[in-house]
């Protein structure tokens, strides 16, 4: 049971990657945009370098590069699915650069690619960031403007 009166510690998520971040509405995959898998935010990458955006251990990295989960110290798991559709490339045009099992700080690069590569072989590179055990975690509203900031903050009920 947790004690009431012990404040929980909040963790930060920050952008895996640079770009405009935008809200999981204008994601165009409706399993983002309706949040069956969870909530958070999206990133519309400028560039192709795909970071941890907390610390934690590296819990998945899909076999076709599209996506990884970090999990915090707290026990947030956080999950980042690069673009849409492509689990389709099934690994072509990604490189990885982690493995899961190792412990990653945040800016720590696990996939990488060539957008302008991609971005001609998907529907969009819009790049989900969700918080996939949001029944265990209060989240944040996310600040769209953050620009290097913590996106969102999440926080154990």
């Amino acid at each position: 049971m947790l004690n009431p009166f012990k404040k929980q510690k909040s963790e930060s998520v920050y952008s895996p990657v640079a770009g405009r971040i935008v809200s999981l509405d204008e994601v165009p995959d409706p399993v983002f945009a309706q949040r069956s898998v969870g909530d958070g935010f999206a990133v519309e990458p400028s560039e192709g370098s795909f970071r941890s955006p907390v610390d934690g251990e590296l819990v998945l990295v899909a076999k076709t590069l599209h996506a990884f989960a970090v999990r915090t110290p707290e026990g947030a798991e956080i999950l980042v699915h690069v673009g849409i559709d492509t689990v389709t490339l099934k690994g072509e045009g990604f490189t990885g650069h982690r493995q899961a099992g190792e412990t990653v700080a945040r800016g720590d690069v696990i996939i990488s690619c060539d957008l302008d590569t991609m971005r001609s072989k998907v529907p969009a590179m819009v790049t989900p960031v969700l918080l996939t055990n949001g029944a265990k975690f209060a989240m944040s509203a996310p600040d769209f403007y953050a620009d290097g900031a913590s996106v969102i903050t999440v926080r154990r009920k």
